[in-house]
């Protein structure tokens, strides 16, 4: 996750370095060119505070969905990229453009929430009902409540998170 924080600080250093040259990767709505888009808008931002906002969730999320096995992880977080990603192609106001990992917070939000009970792993819906306690007030920011705030990403972030306990659930509840 450290590595992962890195390469989305990095990118951001690069987009104000080249005058937010990188800004063209995120999402405009219902322009099928704009399909190319979806992985790497979850890898920019608008601005350090955009990032900022997003570091601590992802790396606690992250480092906790990580513990499943990485390639679990990665699976989950590809499915959760390409929901929020779609999602916001599929909803946003024209004339926007969306970027940022938000989506994926959310989305590993909504996995780690259910992921104990899909699984059936006593530890996972410890672990899911903190995270709920912990995290559990950024549900909010799934509502059309802020100008300017993709709730579309982090909705279909979210509902991705949750198809993806479901996609990726262990069938052996022991392992």
């Amino acid at each position: 996750m450290a590595a992962w924080l890195g390469l989305l600080w990095l990118l951001e250093a690069v987009d104000v370095a080249s005058g937010h040259a990188l800004d063209t990767y995120g999402i405009a709505p219902r322009e099928p060119g704009e399909l190319r888009d979806v992985i790497p808008a979850a890898f920019l931002h608008y601005g350090w505070d955009h990032l900022i906002a997003n570091s601590m969730p992802l790396l606690v999320l992250g480092f906790l969905a990580a513990l499943s096995g990485l390639r679990r992880f990665f699976s989950v977080v590809a499915l959760i990229t390409v929901a929020s990603g779609l999602g916001v192609w599929l909803t946003a106001p024209a004339h926007s453009v969306t970027a940022g990992a938000s989506g994926v917070v959310f989305g590993l939000f909504g996995y780690l929430l259910i992921r104990g009970f899909v699984d059936r792993r006593a530890v996972d819906v410890v672990i899911g009902l903190l995270v709920g306690v912990v995290y559990g007030s950024i549900l909010w920011g799934v509502l059309p409540t802020t100008e300017g705030i993709s709730w579309q990403g982090h909705l279909f972030g979210l509902l991705g998170g949750v198809l993806a306990a479901f996609v990726f659930r262990r069938t052996d509840p022991a392992a």
